[in-house]
């Protein structure tokens, strides 16, 4: 039950925060009592980066108002549930920085309760065992100006009674019979034509067995659910809207022990993806990820293997905003968040992932010389490291080109570039194989310019990243891009599989990295100077580095 608190007002930021004002201020529904949220999770699969948006709604409404925050597995459906999913959603949860202390609770917990509530509902004359099944009870749902049917609605009561508890004792096969609460099968709002609230399922429940074999339907568990566990404030996404009306009726006609207040708030749409749990489930298991947490998928388990913060996703979630109006957010402003959250955070190091051999002719053979850098210019405090310096470097292959063309200062014959923090080198040439295909790349370099300066005040346009050839590590590199190619790839009759991205993954292997990365475990985040912002993977072994790249370093969302 819900508990006196003395919390003060918070200032209004949004409809949510408004309400929840309203109701706990002298006269209000709540005045004297602690704020009470839940975060209800199916365990059908595994969390996306829409349920992020409401974590980040109910557990951050419960902190605001200095109040609390349930997490409740919504198990009244064991056709695809499975402790997996539970134990995935509490990892996710805790990921994201909330906590629910000892209040995790199971819908399935109160399975006797909601039948007691059930038998209740039959007692008052407002609930009848019916055995339509569910094909005829469509044929009779009736449309705007034709009310339902259903011949049993009238039922006696001790009929009722004994048909619900001959139903929970195992006496009739599935879809023999459901119960239906009786509300009024003329209402323009369809979910109140007599709903069904119990229906007939043998497959064992993942936490009760074979205890039960009938199952309530979700719209008459959750008021109970919100009642038993006190909360006060049932926020859901805007869907179910048009369920209100029934959740305050079970609240209102059962011997409930608080009344819950249901808010809706708008759904978190994003483009080049897809939400649904059954089509995020299709792609696993049909095989067009590599899994749930495969990184180009929406789900948290992804974003998190793929390099994203906690403090991205909540920066993103709270940026975003709450409204009552459904809408579409760009991709981009997701990876916007985390690059602002990197550019502070990651440190910077040199990776080269096309590499081409760059010989510098003038360099000492035998002379290898070291350098200090910094970890990350935005944040002194994470230091200096040393990196080493010789004849032979490692180039991206498309940091050279045979002949000039406008625009491009890096290296051909001829032009001075700058190695990023060593020297400012003049390229004079390349080899190539029996191919064509450039293998060396060589240049001069200009003992003056240690660091990269350059003493006689001389411009020198580009400059690139390199590696040390003689101290490096090997490693294995994960491009990324959208799954989908259709920036809506599941609205109206469009089946999203036709528009999965052939090149939404590129791997590349032997790409050369500093040796300063060595020992670095998942999930380490670093900057690859030029090239963007990576993680080491979690399938990385100190044999076999592997790094995905998070996001690239060029921000393509545009504030509008």
């Amino acid at each position: 039950m819900a508990e006196e608190n003395n919390v003060a007002e918070v200032a209004a930021g949004n409809f949510i925060e408004d309400f929840i004002n309203e109701d706990i201020a002298e006269g209000g529904m709540y005045e004297g009592k602690t704020v009470h949220t839940r975060f209800p999770p199916e365990p059908n699969g595994y969390l996306h980066i829409g349920h992020a948006k409401a974590i980040c709604i109910d557990f951050g409404m419960a902190e605001k108002f200095g109040g609390k925050c349930n997490l409740r597995m919504d198990d009244t459906n064991p056709t695809k549930e499975d402790v997996e999913y539970i134990d995935a959603i509490e990892e996710d949860i805790k990921w994201l920085g909330f906590d629910w202390e000892d209040r995790f609770y199971f819908a399935s917990e109160y399975f006797e309760q909601m039948y007691e509530y059930a038998v209740e509902l039959i007692k008052k004359g407002l609930a009848y065992v019916c055995e339509l099944t569910p094909e005829q009870v469509r044929e009779n749902r009736g449309d705007l100006t034709t009310p339902a049917k259903s011949p049993y609605r009238d039922r006696p009561i001790e009929e009722s009674l004994d048909l619900f508890e001959r139903m929970k004792n195992g006496e009739f096969e599935e879809g023999r019979m459901t119960l239906r609460a009786k509300i009024d099968l003329a209402s323009g709002n369809f979910n109140m034509r007599d709903p069904v609230i119990y229906r007939i399922n043998r497959i064992p429940h993942h936490r009760t067995g074979n205890t039960w074999c009938i199952y309530p339907m979700y719209d008459f568990a959750h008021p109970i659910e919100d009642a038993i566990e006190g909360i006060t404030h049932s926020l859901c996404t805007l869907e179910f809207e048009a369920h209100r009306p029934l959740y305050d009726w079970v609240i209102d006609n059962i011997t409930s022990p608080c009344k819950p207040r249901q808010i809706e708030f708008s759904r978190l749409g994003i483009n080049n993806t897809v939400m649904s749990k059954r089509k995020l489930r299709q792609l696993v298991e049909d095989g067009y990820v590599n899994g749930w947490d495969d990184p180009r998928m929406p789900t948290l388990c992804g974003l998190r293997r793929r390099g994203y913060t906690p403090a991205s996703i909540r920066n993103f979630c709270e940026r975003i905003g709450v409204s009552k109006t459904n809408s579409t957010v760009e991709y981009s402003f997701l990876e916007h968040c985390l690059r602002e959250d990197l550019n502070e955070n990651a440190k910077r190091v040199m990776c080269v992932l096309n590499p081409i051999k760059l010989i510098i002719t003038n360099y000492p053979e035998d002379k290898t010389e070291t350098f200090d850098v910094e970890n990350n210019p935005q944040k002194a405090e994470d230091g200096m490291r040393t990196i080493t310096f010789s004849r032979e470097c490692y180039i991206e292959a498309e940091d050279f080109i045979e002949e000039k063309v406008k625009g491009y200062n890096r290296f051909y014959p001829g032009n001075e570039v700058r190695l990023k923090s060593a020297y400012i080198v003049k390229c004079t040439g390349c080899k190539k194989d029996e191919n064509g295909k450039v293998v060396e790349v060589y240049a001069e370099y200009d003992p003056e310019t240690r660091g990269g300066d350059t003493p006689d005040g001389r411009k020198v346009r580009g400059t690139v990243h390199w590696v040390d050839a003689k101290n490096y590590i090997d490693a294995e590199v994960r491009l990324y891009e959208n799954l989908f190619t259709d920036p809506e790839p599941d609205v109206g009759d469009k089946n999203f599989l036709d528009y999965i991205n052939p090149t939404s993954l590129t791997i590349l292997e032997n790409c050369k990295i500093e040796k300063s990365v060595e020992g670095a475990e998942y999930p380490t985040f670093y900057q690859f100077m030029r090239m963007g912002y990576f993680c080491i993977d979690k399938d990385s072994t100190t044999d076999k580095l592997i790094f995905n790249r998070s996001v690239s370093l060029k921000d393509g969302y545009k504030k509008k």
